[in-house]
């Protein structure tokens, strides 16, 4: 009887100690919106991008062109953490922008996305 009981009592701490947390990161600086408007095809140069924005995070070389890569990442992550089984629901969106520069070191073009706004816990993993 006594087994049975703290068999029992074993059961109900496993089920009251299971938990759930909660995380959140970010990778990248923010994108000045102000810089971006700022920014003049044709007209900025190199020097003046990186005077406006600071070091691009990645720089790709296309077809003899410079491309400077902005960018900054926001995740959230809500998790249900039991004993044998542990659930987590990942969220991830980024803020891109890219910056063109053609052969004399002028910006031919800029592109640009924001899309880290309203990103939410998720902590249900099985879909919406």
């Amino acid at each position: 009887m006594k087994a049975r009981a703290g068999s029992l009592l074993f059961l109900l701490l496993v089920i009251l100690f299971q938990g759930c947390a909660f995380s959140r990161g970010t990778l990248g600086d923010e994108i000045n919106a102000d810089a971006i408007a700022a920014i003049r095809k044709g007209e900025t140069t190199k020097a003046e991008v990186i005077n406006l924005l600071g070091a691009p995070d990645r720089l790709v070389q296309l077809n003899g062109r410079d491309v400077f890569q902005y960018y900054r990442y926001d995740a959230k992550a809500g998790s249900l953490l039991l004993i044998v089984l542990n659930f987590t629901r990942l969220s991830i969106k980024s803020d891109d922008l890219f910056i063109v520069l053609n052969q004399s070191g002028l910006v031919e073009d800029v592109i640009s996305s924001k899309r880290t706004d309203g990103l939410k816990f998720r902590f249900w993993p099985f879909g919406e």
